[in-house]
C-alpha cells in the first residue's frame, strides 16, 4: 500500500484494553510511508508504555498540554497543524463523551479542537458502555459534525461479555485512513500540473533560475490523485520524489516546459500553472564557459513564452489555474492576471513573507474566481494543496474556463 505515503498521521491512544492494538496500528502506518505521531492521555499509558509506541513511531510520544520543547510552548497548535489526519484509535466512551463537550483539558482533546484535519474515532469499549443512550447520543453528535466513526466490532470483549464494543482490526483501520484521502471528486479527469523552477542556461557552467523549490506542485499532484484523476507533472529540476501513481515529465527550460505543456494540456480538463517559470532568458546562450577577464558582463535577455496565455488561447475549454507569486499589491496583481489570462481560478500569495512559500513547507495563500475568492490560512502545502484540489472541483465545469 503506498496510498499513505508522506502522509502525517496524529494517533491519538486513550484508556481502553484495546491500546495494545494500536501498537500494530503504528507499525501498519509506518509500514505503509505514513509518518506517525503519537499522542497518549495519561489513563492511555495505564495499558501500554509509551516508550513502546516511541520506538514504534520513531518520534516522541506527547502526552503533556503545556510542552516547553513544543513550538511556542503550545503542542497542541503544533500538532493540530502537522496533522493531515487524526485518528483516536481506541476511542474510550470517556474520550467519546469529551469529544462530544468539546472538552480541551488535555493534550488529545485540544489538538482535536485546533486541527483542520479530518478526524476520526475507532471506539472500543464494553458492549453496554457501547448500546449506552449516552453514548449513542454521543456518536450521534460526532456524526453530526463530520467525525468519522469506525466500528465497533461486535464479538468476545475482554471482560467475558459478547457483542458489540471491539475496536476494528488495526489492517481495517489503516484501510480507512487511507480512504480519508480519496475524494474521487475529479474522479475521470486528467490534470496537468506544472512545478518548480526552471533554469535557463548562460554558458554550460551558469544559468538563470529561481528559489522555487516545487513543493506546491508536487503537493497538488498528489491531491489530485487522491481525487481520482489522472495526474501529469511537468517538473522543473527539484529534489523532490515522484508522487504515487502520478506520471512526471522532466523539463529544464521554460522553452521546454511551454512544448510540454502545450502537448499534454490537450488531453487535459483541467491545467494548474504552479511552476515558477522564467520571464526571460539569456538572448544567446555561448557553448563555451565565460572567463573571469572583463570588469563588466552585459548579458542580452529575451522574453519566454507565456505558458498560461498560451494555454487559455489554445484551448478556451480547459479549466486554466494560475499562481501569482507577489511582493506587493498581491490582490490586484492576481485579480488582474485572472482577467487578462482568461482563468478559471488563481492562487496568489505574498512572497514578502519568509515564513511562507518559497523553501518554506508551509503556505497561506488566497483564492480568486470570478465571483468570488477565499482565504486559505497557513497550512502546510499538502493541506493547502488538498483545499485548493477541493474549489477547483468545486467550481471546474467541462468546456468553462471560469466557474459560475
Amino acid at each position: 500500500m503506498k496510498r499513505l505515503a508522506n502522509k502525517q498521521i496524529l494517533l491519538g491512544i486513550t484508556g481502553s484494553i484495546a491500546a495494545y492494538k494500536a501498537c500494530e496500528l503504528v507499525r501498519l502506518l509506518r509500514d505503509a510511508g505514513a509518518d506517525v505521531r503519537v499522542v497518549m492521555t495519561r489513563a492511555a499509558t495505564e495499558f501500554v508504555s509509551p516508550l513502546t509506541f516511541q520506538a514504534l513511531s520513531q518520534n516522541p510520544v506527547r502526552r503533556d498540554l503545556l510542552d516547553e520543547s513544543a513550538e511556542a510552548a503550545m503542542g497542541h497548535i503544533e500538532l493540530a497543524r502537522w496533522a493531515d489526519a487524526v485518528v483516536i484509535a481506541p476511542a474510550s466512551a470517556n474520550s467519546i463523551a469529551r469529544l462530544a463537550q468539546g472538552r480541551a483539558d488535555d493534550l488529545l482533546s485540544t489538538v482535536c479542537l485546533a486541527t483542520p484535519a479530518p478526524l476520526a474515532i475507532a471506539p472500543a469499549m464494553n458492549q453496554q458502555m457501547w448500546l449506552d443512550p449516552v453514548t449513542q447520543a454521543n456518536i450521534a453528535l460526532l456524526q453530526q459534525r463530520g467525525i468519522h466513526i469506525w466500528g465497533p466490532a461486535s464479538g468476545d470483549q475482554a471482560c467475558g461479555d459478547v457483542g458489540p464494543g471491539r475496536m476494528l482490526e488495526p489492517q481495517i483501520i489503516r484501510e480507512h485512513i487511507a480512504g480519508l484521502f480519496e475524494t474521487g471528486a475529479l474522479a475521470g479527469l486528467t490534470v496537468v500540473i506544472t512545478a518548480g523552477p526552471t533554469r535557463e542556461p548562460i554558458d554550460p557552467v551558469r544559468y538563470l533560475s529561481n528559489h522555487s523549490s516545487g513543493r506546491m506542485g508536487y503537493a497538488l499532484a498528489e491531491a489530485v490523485v487522491e481525487a481520482g484523476a489522472h495526474c501529469v507533472l511537468i517538473s522543473g529540476p527539484t529534489q523532490l520524489p515522484t508522487p504515487h501513481k502520478v506520471q512526471r515529465i522532466d523539463v529544464q527550460t521554460a522553452q521546454q516546459m511551454h512544448a510540454a505543456v502545450m502537448e499534454q494540456v490537450k488531453h487535459g480538463a483541467i491545467f494548474i500553472a504552479a511552476a515558477a517559470v522564467a520571464d526571460y532568458r539569456p538572448a544567446e546562450p555561448v557553448s563555451q564557459k565565460i572567463k573571469k577577464d572583463q570588469p563588466q558582463l552585459s548579458l542580452e535577455l529575451v522574453r519566454n513564452p507565456d505558458i498560461l496565455q498560451d494555454v487559455t488561447g489554445a484551448y478556451p475549454g480547459v479549466f486554466a489555474v494560475g499562481f501569482a507569486a507577489e511582493s506587493d499589491n498581491v490582490e490586484q496583481h492576481a485579480i488582474q492576471k485572472l482577467q487578462q489570462k482568461s482563468l478559471g481560478m488563481i492562487v496568489a500569495n505574498d512572497i514578502s513573507r519568509t515564513d511562507i512559500g518559497f523553501d518554506s513547507p508551509d503556505n497561506e495563500v488566497a483564492v480568486y474566481w470570478h465571483g468570488g475568492n477565499k482565504q486559505l490560512p497557513k497550512a502546510s502545502k499538502t493541506q493547502i494543496a488538498r483545499q485548493l484540489i477541493a474549489l477547483i472541483a468545486e467550481h471546474y465545469r467541462p468546456g468553462k474556463t471560469s466557474p459560475n
